[in-house]
């Protein structure tokens, strides 16, 4: 008999067949779309706005007439239950209602002033209270609020390295593009016009590698280690029991700060991640959803790091601080921020996310265990992903080895094909307050449908 090439126990052929199939039943449903792009195409580098939208993999870009909860319609007419959420954009749904509301009574009252609102004081609140630090800055993005971070961790420790994991994601800031090739730290790979070497300036370890960051730390240089508390980049990658724990106390050794970014861990509860574990962070960073949707990020920090930034600030000669810029915690942002702290990221919509994502999982492992396939899923709260491989990673570099980039286009396909979208990054899907039990029933019959004919 002849043999079968398997690609994470799928047949490569029958992904070859289906994914081609499903292109050609794509571009025949979708006219439409494939119009619009090809107008597009005129003014916009390859037909979009912004390069990331053609990552999807797909023959021509869907084309997005309207959102709304967890509801997309393309301008071909199609509807979708959504589960990439804009890639965490907007994780509790697209539009929120107590958001919308906000930014329509504030958009006839200013939208930016470069002053405070009368919001200010209650939104520090919110945030003290979600993630049991005191003191706040908002900025547009969680990149610019890393970038802050960083450059505050080097000031008032003047030390100039900062320490991030393999593999890891906190935007598009320079200084974490970097990573490990053959023990040395170099830039990575893949970025455009690049030429300041940040690689200098970083130390890169594998996440879960204790022995490895305390040997990074012990040099006693390193100002911060920003990280994700779980790995998101290169899928889904949890800490080992005790690894928080055990990392906090390296920092506090060896005088380094520890900032987390819980902009895709939000999905853990109201204060992410960090406080679902009890891990006490120097500064958490939030962004993409934290308002809803709208641009605004934010980066809390405890009252001794605020009474040394205050005087750091009085203390330097005039002149731009190099962060900040003129629309951070602008009025319309500060208003939707509000608004969600307060009405939309609940205990109660939280519950709802969570217990709707065990389902969401539950349904997976039983089609993977059905199949006899070597996956398995990953899940923090409202956030979970189905990986090609038997066993969880333990780093970023186990996690990509295990990707299978032409079966995830194969899969995402099918399943959009049937009215189903999650995420063109890996396999991730997240579960807002607006998703229903019907849509992710859709999710896993589909996916069940889609592993039948890969295998048959």
């Amino acid at each position: 008999m002849p043999t079968v090439d398997l690609v994470a126990g799928i047949p490569s052929q029958a992904i070859a067949r289906i994914g081609e199939r499903e292109r050609a039943r794509y571009l025949a449903a979708h006219p439409v779309c494939a119009a619009a792009t090809h107008a597009s195409a005129a003014h916009w580098l390859d037909g979009v706005p912004m390069h990331w939208m053609t990552d999807w993999g797909l023959p021509v870009p869907l084309v997005v007439k309207q959102a709304s909860g967890s509801i997309v319609e393309d301008i071909d007419g199609h509807r979708y239950g959504d589960f990439c959420l804009g890639d965490t954009g907007a994780m509790f749904g697209h539009s929120p209602a107590p958001v919308a509301e906000a930014i329509r009574q504030q958009s006839s009252r200013g939208l930016t002033c470069m002053l405070p609102v009368e919001a200010t004081a209650r939104i520090g609140e919110l945030l003290a209270a979600h993630f049991s630090l005191p003191c706040w800055q908002m900025t547009q993005t969680a990149t610019d609020a890393n970038r802050a971070v960083v450059r505050w961790a080097r000031a008032l420790t003047r030390r100039k390295r900062i320490l991030v994991f393999e593999g890891c994601y906190h935007g598009s800031l320079e200084d974490t593009m970097v990573e490990l090739s053959d023990g040395s730290v170099t830039p990575r790979r893949g970025q455009v016009g690049q030429v300041a070497d940040f690689a200098a300036l970083a130390r890169v370890v594998e996440f879960n590698d204790l022995a490895g960051l305390e040997a990074a730390l012990a040099w006693e240089d390193v100002a911060c280690v920003l990280a994700e508390p779980v790995m998101t980049n290169a899928g889904m990658v949890l800490p080992q029991p005790g690894f928080w724990e055990q990392a906090r106390a390296l920092c506090d050794r060896y005088g380094t700060l520890l900032a987390i970014d819980e902009t895709h861990t939000l999905s853990s509860g109201p204060g992410g991640y960090a406080r679902r574990i009890g891990l006490r962070a120097d500064f958490v960073v939030a962004g993409k959803a934290i308002a809803g949707g709208v641009p605004c990020a934010v980066y809390g920090f405890t009252t001794e790091l605020a009474q040394a930034m205050s005087a750091l600030l009085r203390e330097k000669p005039s002149g731009h601080s190099g962060m900040g810029t003129t629309l951070a915690a602008n009025a319309l942002a500060s208003a939707a921020l509000a608004a969600c702290l307060e009405h939309v990221m609940t205990e109660d919509a939280y519950r709802h996310m969570t217990d709707l994502s065990a389902q969401l999982v539950a349904g997976i492992e039983n089609i993977i265990q059905r199949h006899a396939l070597p996956w398995h899923v990953s899940n923090v709260g409202a956030r979970s992903e189905l990986c090609f491989s038997r066993m969880p990673a333990l780093t970023a570099r186990e996690s990509l080895s295990a990707a299978v980039p032409v079966l995830e286009r194969t899969l995402h396909l099918y399943l959009l094909n049937r009215g189903v979208l999650i995420t063109p990054f890996h396999n991730m899907m997240l579960i807002s307050p607006a998703t229903e039990p019907a849509q992710v029933r859709a999710l896993l019959d589909a996916l069940d449908a889609c592993c039948t004919e890969l295998l048959s």
